[in-house]
């Protein structure tokens, strides 16, 4: 094992379950909107724009739904924010519910995840089962950090510092897993090892060669 290492730090949506934007792919495709549609408006004025201030609670989710139907409509497909917000909660993976499980044993692990207020619980979830499902998961966890909670959201570096701080270990003692590279550029700038989530075996093969670790 590393010793170098004593954190492995998580984003949730994307890692730990499936990635909202398979979700959105359909919705857009449902309107005749173009694939990534969703993402771009989310990539426009990305520390004002409509998801930014509900990630970090400036919004409510009447005003998010007004705003983000807004913008949609600005860029040529109208979209409800209700609509978008209704498809983000993804679906659990076991296997790396178990890799993360297996982490635990040997690391402090948290949870950095940008979310809303809306749904049940961190994850957001839609239905009494996954709300279940995903408490099982953030009470596996040494700590979790909210970007509702916090009212700072990744990439801001704040959230990356604060978390390393709670967890009491240095930015150059944690290894952080994330589906986007936005969110891994400022945490490897802080000192982080980064894992860019593409897939399941691609990033649990990543996890492991880092930390020494076998997982099944």
């Amino acid at each position: 094992m590393t010793q170098s290492i004593s954190a492995i730090l998580w984003d949730f949506g994307g890692v730990l379950t499936s990635s909202p934007f398979e979700a959105f792919n359909v919705l857009e495709a449902s309107i005749g909107a173009p694939k990534d549609f969703i993402r771009t408006i989310n990539a426009t004025n990305p520390e004002s724009n409509a998801w930014a201030q509900f990630e970090s609670s400036q919004i409510g989710l009447e005003e998010f739904d007004e705003l983000f139907a807004a913008e949609s409509s600005a860029a040529g497909h109208p979209i409800p924010g209700r609509d978008v917000i209704a498809r983000l909660s993804g679906d659990l993976r076991p296997r790396m519910f178990n890799v993360l499980k297996l982490c635990k044993q040997h690391y402090k692990v948290a949870c950095i995840t940008n979310n809303v207020k809306a749904g049940q619980g961190p994850g957001m979830s839609r239905s009494d089962a996954k709300a279940a499902a995903i408490a099982e998961v953030m009470a596996t966890f040494d700590l979790v950090v909210q970007s509702s909670e916090e009212g700072i959201r990744k990439p801001n570096p704040d959230i990356y510092t604060l978390t390393c701080q709670r967890l009491g270990v240095t930015p150059d003692q944690a290894v952080f897993l994330d589906d986007l590279g936005i969110n891994l550029k400022p945490a490897k700038a802080l000192g982080m090892q980064t894992i860019k989530v593409l897939n399941e075996d691609q990033a649990i093969e990543a996890l492991s060669s880092i930390t020494g670790l076998e997982f099944p």
